[in-house]
């Protein structure tokens, strides 16, 4: 099916998200999947691949950057809040539901990485949307940190009190790579990190691999895989089992008490799935769930 693909931005506690609105050239009103990035992660790195898959299906595609990141607003830049980004996801929400061409009543999350937790928080304060997939989630913060270097950890501990403490009196963020060397100084350090997590983005992208610090203040409290219980909707859980950043075990366990959830598990691991043989095999499974769920016209 043919599509077009057009510029989008809507408004989030005062500022502009922006991002991608794909619709299919049928007739609509169409169900759409709103999607975002995982952690300091923007639109360019490999959704448009996926939002091109769906709007293929007949589904339309609302993909957008957070806050502070990317093509949208918001100052300073690389702030990673978790309650920013999850009021994102509900003005990215409410901004395709108030869209003629877009069913309001069919309304799907798509989160991957850190994303793919913030989608599952976002479906159950919404409580209203027709399904979520969550692709190798981040769901159990405690469990994400377990599995951090301990030198690198309180390396990465240490800027972020800085930065935390910094910010009460107006200063500047202290930044700190999202994505590192093994023994580097960074929030992901697992030796398939860099070539995984960079390799995403486009060639001659600017793209900054940077992160306020403070972000790893709350990570450790970050449990959104617990709000898989709450959800209503069906859920589709694309589970790594090698997934180096977000522990299966954990992913798992909070996937099996989502009262529809299902489960999809592959061999690869955490950025693997995102290209080639693996991205067909997942777009697969993701868009027979979503012929089964959320059926469109055609």
């Amino acid at each position: 099916m043919s599509f077009s693909r057009s510029e989008i931005s809507f408004e989030s506690a005062g500022q502009h998200c922006r991002g991608w609105l794909y619709l299919p050239v049928a007739a609509g009103p169409h169900p759409v999947i709103v999607m975002a990035h995982g952690f300091g992660a923007v639109k360019e790195m490999g959704l448009d691949a996926y939002a091109e898959r769906f709007a293929q299906a007949g589904y339309a595609c609302l993909v957008f950057d957070y806050r502070h990141f990317g093509a949208s607003d918001g100052e300073p830049r690389q702030l990673l809040d978790i309650d920013s980004q999850l009021q994102d996801w509900a003005s990215a929400i409410a901004c395709a539901r108030g869209r003629d061409e877009l069913d309001q009543e069919r309304v799907v999350l798509w989160g991957t990485s850190f994303a793919g937790g913030h989608a599952l928080v976002a479906g159950a304060r919404d409580g209203s949307v027709a399904a979520v997939i969550s692709q190798c989630p981040f769901t159990d913060g405690p469990a994400s940190v377990r599995v951090m270097e301990f030198r690198v950890l309180l390396r990465v501990s240490w800027l972020a009190l800085r930065d935390a403490v910094g910010s009460l009196f107006g200063r500047a963020p202290v930044l700190v790579p999202s994505a590192g060397e093994p023994g580097s100084t960074a929030m992901m350090t697992a030796p398939d990190v860099v070539p995984g997590y960079l390799g995403l983005v486009p060639d001659g992208f600017e793209f900054r691999n940077e992160v306020a610090a403070r972000i790893a203040l709350h990570v450790l409290f970050y449990r959104p895989g617990r709000s898989a219980a709450k959800l209503q909707c069906p859920v589709l859980f694309c589970v790594c089992d090698a997934d180096s950043v977000a522990p299966t075990g954990a992913t798992l366990s909070h996937a099996a008490r989502a009262p529809r959830g299902e489960i999809k598990r592959y061999p690869e691991g955490h950025f693997d799935i995102y290209t080639g043989e693996p991205f067909e095999r997942v777009t697969t499974d993701q868009l027979e769930f979503l012929r089964r769920h959320i059926p469109t016209p055609g």
